[in-house]
């Protein structure tokens, strides 16, 4: 303590008694090594208190009169006339508490580190670990209801799917070597295609109406079950719809329907995430199905799709037909063209 070399060569005398049944006797009182040293005439050493816990009787009683923390049967008594170590020893015991550390401020300092980890908690944490949660737990019977619900207002904007009866059996075939659960083709609402929860896939009219063969179609369908593998569906509309929506998809195995509704307006206006070309073409492999139509219905002059184009891992002639002539061309008549 700094504060101690200023006294270091203060000496004073007073009385001082051990317990209230003891005669007070004259003593020496001088500052030591951050204790108050008190010694009989002699200078022989009495007794030392910690000044860290010196304890006055009173802040204006006269005499002075100290006694060390928790112990005031011990006293020591100093005459005003001893006013220079009497105000050594104040000034040290302010010291003393002032570098004390304090129990109230530090509870509050806690509590307000507790309730700001809670909240950093709730506010960067809670949210992925609720979504991924419900990711995990959502059984794919109400994956295929939240998709079904999202159809539905789809619907509203684009009309009806287009079906034919004659032309089913193509539809099915095309959705059985892509993998798709289920396809389903509108004549308007989207882009190109887009996947719902549960594993439906929908196709713009245009892609069966617009090219010569089925394999762009298909190209298209297997581009959305990539994405649907990188990203699952059901979360883009959960990063969409916030903490509340998966909050109630939990707890009632339901959306609300101002989240559905809120995100079947906003995924037909969105830009479709790009897929790798590594991905694709080993998806275009696995259904032997050539990658170039695709690639040249994206982007006609091949320079955006050139991987998927040059990487192409079926040959014309080794690939095995989509479709028959006869199917394809119900296929392509299926929204009444």
């Amino acid at each position: 303590m700094t504060a101690l070399t200023k006294y270091d060569r203060l000496e004073a005398t007073g009385l001082w008694r051990q317990t209230p049944s003891d005669q007070r006797r004259e003593v020496v009182v001088s500052i030591g090594d951050a204790t108050l040293v008190i010694s009989d005439m002699n200078d022989q050493a009495i007794t030392h208190w910690s000044l860290a816990a010196v304890e006055r009787q009173g802040s204006s009683n006269h005499p002075a009169v100290f006694n060390p923390d928790g112990d005031p049967s011990e006293t020591l008594e100093l005459l005003d006339a001893e006013s220079e170590m009497i105000d050594a020893i104040e000034t040290l015991r302010r010291a003393v508490l002032k570098s004390r550390p304090r129990p109230g401020r530090l509870r509050s300092l806690g509590l307000v580190v507790s309730v700001g980890s809670v909240l950093a908690a709730l506010v960067f944490w809670l949210p992925d670990a609720l979504q991924n949660h419900t990711l995990g737990v959502v059984p794919d019977v109400t994956r295929t209801k939240i998709g079904d619900s999202l159809l539905a207002r789809i619907e509203r904007v684009a009309g009806k799917p287009c079906r034919k009866p004659n032309a089913a059996p193509a539809l099915k075939t095309l959705a059985l070597r892509t993998s798709a659960p289920d396809v389903v083709i509108l004549r308007s609402g989207v882009r190109d295609s887009l996947s719902l929860p549960g594993g439906t896939v929908i196709v713009n009219k245009a892609l069966v109406e617009d090219f010569e063969e089925p394999d762009v179609a298909a190209g298209y369908i297997l581009a959305e079950m990539q994405r649907a593998a990188d990203r699952d569906p059901l979360e883009a509309l959960l990063d969409h719809a916030g903490l509340r929506a998966s909050f109630t998809l939990l707890t009632t195995g339901n959306l609300p329907s101002t989240a559905l509704d809120d995100y079947a307006e906003a995924v037909l206006t969105q830009a479709r995430p790009a897929v790798a070309d590594e991905s694709l073409l080993t998806a275009f492999e696995a259904a032997n199905i050539r990658s170039t139509p695709y690639a040249l219905a994206v982007d006609v002059t091949g320079e955006l799709t050139v991987g998927l184009i040059e990487a192409d891992p079926i040959k014309p002639e080794d690939s095995r037909p989509l479709l028959r002539d006869a199917d394809w061309l119900r296929l392509q008549a299926i929204c009444g063209g």
